[in-house]
């Protein structure tokens, strides 16, 4: 059995979520004259590949140091929706389902393309990444509950929509260009669309029932789309924890890793060395040199 790593690089240049506390390092002893390098480490917990809790947003729920490693770890399928699914877009259980078998209680990795948009990218495009990724509606969220899945990851900035977050409220340039797309693909506004009952709908209304999610998955991923796989999750044992950065792999046989190594050999790479797919399709990439 190999590893696969689904996560993304964490350094002082990871975007930590909007507002979040970003990641600062400082040296408090050196070799000399100490006899050791030691660090001292700040940062949020939204940061990186990482692990929200079910604490997070409902206080009853458990902490991180609560979820069992049969939670954490298990049968899982990753889904790509790169191409039907753009800046702003809403993408639904039946774009899964055409493309994937999802059975009850699976891991769902949802590929948006848009870690292409992650600071480690060559195509690195910060307001991509956090603000213009596609996200779901409550249709999305009752089918996740119908499945029993055990947890979500997504290749972005978050789970939920971003355009039914308080990013609606901080970006205002980019809530109006949402908002013109949303009334030319779906005949509603954003206020329509995703009214004050559904805000962040994939937090508030799943994590009561256990279904939490991963953000900001990554690493080669683009070696595993649409296909079913097993999956692992390792944040901290992190006793009231509301979220963890995490670690995030995928299971494959021996002679699976040996081909999956040699197609990432013909692949362009980042520059930590992850496999380069290609760029999302449905995304507008008016920002991007390529």
């Amino acid at each position: 059995m190999k590893f696969i790593d689904l996560s993304i690089p964490l350094g002082i240049g990871t975007p930590a979520w909007p507002t979040y506390e970003p990641l600062q390092v400082k040296y408090f002893k050196r070799l000399a004259p100490n006899g050791a390098n030691g660090q001292l480490l700040t940062h949020s917990n939204h940061l990186g590949t990482h692990l929200d809790g079910e604490i997070h947003f409902y206080t009853p729920g458990k902490d991180i140091a609560s979820l069992s490693m049969d939670f954490l770890t298990g049968p899982g399928v990753v889904v790509d929706l790169s191409d039907v699914a753009g800046d702003y877009d809403i993408y639904t259980s039946q774009m899964v389902e055409e493309r994937v078998e999802v059975h009850e209680g699976d891991i769902l990795i949802i590929h948006t393309g848009y870690h292409h948009f992650g600071w480690d990218h060559p195509t690195a495009d910060e307001i991509a990444y956090m603000v213009k990724h596609p996200g779901p509606d409550r249709e999305f969220a009752q089918w996740c509950r119908a499945k029993k899945l055990k947890w979500i990851g997504v290749d972005c900035g978050s789970a939920d929509h971003p355009m039914n977050t308080i990013i609606r409220q901080w970006m205002p340039r980019q809530a109006k260009e949402a908002e013109a797309h949303f009334q030319a693909k779906y005949g509603q506004g954003l206020g329509e669309v995703f009214s004050d009952d559904k805000y962040q709908l994939m937090h508030i209304e799943m994590f009561p029932y256990g279904i939490i999610h991963a953000e900001c998955v990554g690493g080669d991923i683009d070696l595993l789309l649409n296909r079913r796989v097993q999956i692992g999750c390792f944040p901290w044992r992190f006793v009231d924890g509301e979220a963890s950065i995490a670690r995030i792999v995928a299971y494959v046989e021996d002679d699976e890793y040996e081909a999956l190594m040699a197609k990432k050999a013909t692949m362009p790479q980042t520059r930590f060395g992850d496999a380069i797919g290609p760029l999302p399709p449905m995304a507008k990439r008016t920002n991007i040199q390529e």
